[in-house]
């Protein structure tokens, strides 16, 4: 009897080994966002790579080829909080990189309450994750261990950086462009640690990298600098590194997905991986870390390229459509006020007050921008939100819209375009690329893990971004984030 009860303790003390710092926990959980991945890039450019980095991955670890987001809009924010919270949207809070919030216009991680440090540059700092409304599986690695472990998140973006490491963890740093050092915000300190002040000083930068291989090489500097500076993955705990490379999105967004320069960037990020990894397996332990690679959104193909090739593609005038709108609806209904706020990342935002002086209805309203913008050769649907179950739209389509839609910050009108379509405005490039739509360029991205526990194969089985976290938290037998929808992976 007292061999079984030993036996049971044992098996109960392993599953629950993250909690005590036991031997069947990883040291370190890695967490790495390429942004703005391609799935297929994992083959297209595989004859860039070397052995040490997407090679390694792949020979080593497990690939589950069928991840896909399954909400828009497919951006920034959106992808980061997903990946990590095993949320979406609706749940999340992170409508978009920008949405409104009680009538005002907010960037996703912007905190007025908080100042920059590091650095002169006041607007920089003023950031946290105060816009997140849920927990991240950096949170819960926290909570398993009683808040003692340490978290730290780390890109060239702001949101990069915020979003995965969470609410409760002891820093996460961007980089300040104007004066080419990385800097944090008083959400999490008073004062830079003396690691990163001396990594600032060496690495100084003098011009914008965000545009080139330097960005994300600089980036995985200060990933292995974070590994020494705080010893993370080095204690009796289970500590948690986040990292997003942030210059692959960059290129992408200038130069388009089949560019010499974007061909050259992961060439690079293979030997920035293969650096990294070394450096974990020096100071950490090869098998003592739990690591996976993702995306936070793919890309879509330029225009220009599928159209010379016979394939329909196009551009949506984005920056004029909303005075186009306001114009066309003051002739409609003989008013005078813009009755348009705002068209940001496919969602229309009406003004309500306007609407209501007006003695409009906005279903009225609503209805007549549909029937008017739905003529349009490049739109596929214009959709209320709040009446999305009465249209006629393949449900594939609809689930991500609705996934997407968070009452309070997502507008009123969800814009769908053709597929091969995207906005184009102010800040593109016409050679270049975007993203944040429903098609598999949009929302198939690569899904790798390597290390502890992970055994070597792949699989093409369709998984939620979602579903990310909960096979982590699974995998470290603790609870899932607090608005976790997704389901644990079976490595098969």
């Amino acid at each position: 009897m007292k061999r079984v009860i030993s036996i049971v303790l044992i098996l109960l003390g392993a599953r629950l080994g993250i909690m005590a710092g036991g031997a069947d926990a990883p040291r370190l959980v890695v967490g790495i966002v390429v942004d703005q991945m391609r799935w297929d890039y994992l083959k297209y450019y595989s004859y860039t790579f070397g052995d040490g980095g997407f090679r390694r991955l792949l020979s080593e670890g497990y690939s589950q080829d069928g991840c896909m987001i399954d909400y828009v809009p497919t951006v920034t924010a959106a992808g980061h909080s997903c990946v990590y919270s095993g949320s979406i949207p609706a749940i999340t809070g992170i409508a978009g990189n920008n949405f409104y919030i009680d009538g005002r216009k907010t960037y996703c991680a912007s905190d007025p309450d908080a100042e920059t440090v590091g650095s002169p540059s006041a607007e920089v700092g003023r950031m946290s994750p105060r816009n997140l409304r849920v927990s991240t599986m950096a949170d819960a690695v926290k909570m398993a261990q009683g808040f003692r472990s340490k978290v730290i998140g780390i890109s060239l973006k702001d949101r990069g950086a915020i979003m995965p490491a969470g609410h409760s963890a002891d820093a996460a740093y961007w980089f300040d462009n104007q004066e080419g050092v990385f800097v944090s915000s008083t959400y999490y300190m008073d004062a830079l640690p003396s690691w990163v002040e001396a990594f600032n000083r060496a690495n100084k930068q003098s011009r914008d990298i965000r545009y080139t291989p330097e960005g994300n090489a600089i980036v995985a500097r200060m990933a292995i600098a974070a590994l020494e500076g705080e010893r993370l993955g080095q204690g009796e705990l289970t500590d948690f590194l986040a990292v997003s490379f942030s210059s692959t999105d960059y290129i992408g967004h200038r130069y388009g997905t089949r560019a010499p320069e974007t061909e050259e960037v992961y060439r690079q990020l293979d030997a920035q991986l293969a650096s990294l990894f070394s450096a974990l397996d020096s100071l950490v332990g090869k098998d003592r870390y739990l690591l996976f690679l993702t995306a936070d959104h793919a890309a879509a193909h330029n225009a220009d390229y599928m159209t010379e090739h016979g394939i329909p593609a196009g551009r949506w005038m984005e920056d004029e459509a909303a005075p186009r709108l306001n114009e066309w609806l003051k002739g409609e209904f003989s008013v005078s006020e813009a009755l348009v706020k705002d068209i940001l990342e496919y969602r229309i935002y009406l003004d309500h007050e306007a609407i209501s002086k007006a003695n409009l209805g906005l279903s009225e309203v609503k209805k007549a921008i549909i029937g008017h913008m739905e003529q349009a050769d490049e739109m596929a649907y214009v959709v209320d939100f709040e009446d999305i179950y009465s249209r006629s739209i393949p449900r594939e389509i609809k689930e991500r819209i609705v996934r997407g839609y968070n009452p309070k910050r997502s507008g009123d009108l969800q814009i769908v375009l053709q597929p091969g379509y995207y906005g184009f405005g102010e800040g593109s490039y016409r050679d270049g690329t975007t993203h944040a739509v429903w098609c598999p360029y949009d929302s198939h991205i690569p899904l790798l893990f390597m290390g502890w526990h992970v055994p070597q194969g792949r699989s093409p089985q369709i998984v939620s971004v979602a579903d990310i976290a909960a096979t982590i938290c699974s995998m470290l037998g603790i609870q899932v984030p607090n608005g976790c929808i997704g389901k644990p992976i079976i490595f098969q």
